[in-house]
């Protein structure tokens, strides 16, 4: 089992944006120390839901503070960023860690900051499969060019590569991982042999259902049963995780203060063609994202991680541990995590 933590930077109603970023920073520093896995960070452009506006940023801060933990994107989106520009982010990441960067990449939404960085709403509606192509290529080739609809360059040297096997060390290209929302994103992510990463709003009804689509897809695309169970071993699950003694304690963390920080952070988003959109219930959200996930006492949260694992075929998870806003808070919660739930499930 492979638990990391997901860290939004999330702004809480009556919080400055440096005190939310010093949180996700400090949750992530303690993550390391309390043994976990993994820290996943997320990107959002112009919106309190997430204050930090670029995932790569702040991972690459991360390990050079550690030195072991695994560090990923959750995600970078791709329709707002040029591929050649992330891969070699990606790739210098990946190498001067030893190893340790996964980068994760999302479509995104119809937002406003389409607009702002440039790329159009093409980018979103119809581009994120060539974007993604010229991404894996840049970072699995020793030279790249591009002919396509949105992208075309002639060839050049990609450096620094990420999978240099000249230097003293032969190292391979970091792990891809795909944000899928959709059935099309889970057959674009199975076509090209990508792990998946599944939002916390599915159950694992939904997740399980995801999987064996992209199993079908990735069997349909011609990719060997060898490495059809290798790739399917990466999927993560993102969830919410909030551990107290008891389980009405845990959820009332989470539904006291993750209302008001989902109703002023989604509500901020603002769509570049002005498309009409339905925000969810901050309320009924808080309290779904409750009965879906580890909330409550260390016993009762391993059980729900290996149940989810046992029902849908994946055991790395990316859990949200600053759903209570507050910096204490959440340290323990990292704590907890790492110190009495992890040794339940090994």
């Amino acid at each position: 089992m492979d638990v990391g933590a997901f860290i939004l930077s999330a702004q809480f109603p009556g919080q400055g944006q440096e005190e939310a970023l010093h949180r996700a920073v400090r949750s992530a520093e303690l993550s390391e120390e309390a043994g976990l896995d993994a820290v996943w960070f997320a990107e959002h452009h112009f919106v309190p839901y997430g204050v930090c506006p670029s995932a790569v940023t702040l991972a690459a801060l991360l390990l050079g503070r550690t030195r072991a933990i695994g560090v990923g994107t959750a995600v970078s989106v791709l329709p707002t960023a040029h591929p050649v520009a992330l891969g070699e982010q990606a790739a210098l990441l990946h190498l001067v860690s030893g190893g340790r960067f996964t980068l994760g990449v999302g479509r995104g939404g119809p937002w406003v900051d389409l607009e702002v960085f440039g790329t159009g709403l093409r980018a979103y509606e119809r581009d994120f499969p060539e974007s993604l192509d010229l991404l894996l290529r840049w970072l699995r080739e020793p030279r790249v060019g591009a002919d396509g609809e949105r992208f075309a360059f002639r060839e050049v040297p990609v450096v620094p590569r990420s999978d240099d096997t000249l230097g003293e060390r032969a190292t391979s290209a970091p792990p891809v991982i795909v944000a899928c929302t959709s059935p099309g994103s889970v057959r674009l992510a199975a076509e090209r042999g990508l792990p998946m990463l599944l939002g916390m709003h599915w159950g694992d009804e939904e997740k399980a259902e995801a999987v064996g689509l992209w199993r079908t897809s990735a069997l349909a695309a011609r990719r060997s049963p060898e490495e059809v169970a290798a790739v399917a071993a990466e999927h993560v699950s993102a969830g919410v995780v909030q551990i107290a003694d008891a389980r009405p304690t845990a959820a009332e963390t989470l539904t006291k203060t993750m209302p008001g920080w989902l109703r002023q952070g989604l509500d901020a988003h603002v769509t570049v063609d002005g498309r009409q959109r339905r925000m969810r219930d901050p309320i009924g959200y808080a309290e779904l994202l409750c009965e879906l996930h580890p909330v409550g006492p260390p016993r009762l949260c391993a059980d729900r991680i290996a149940a989810t694992a046992e029902r849908t075929g994946i055991s790395r998870f990316a859990l949200l541990v600053e759903g209570s806003g507050d910096l204490v808070a959440t340290e323990e919660n990292v704590r907890r995590l790492g110190g009495e739930v992890l040794p339940l499930l090994r």
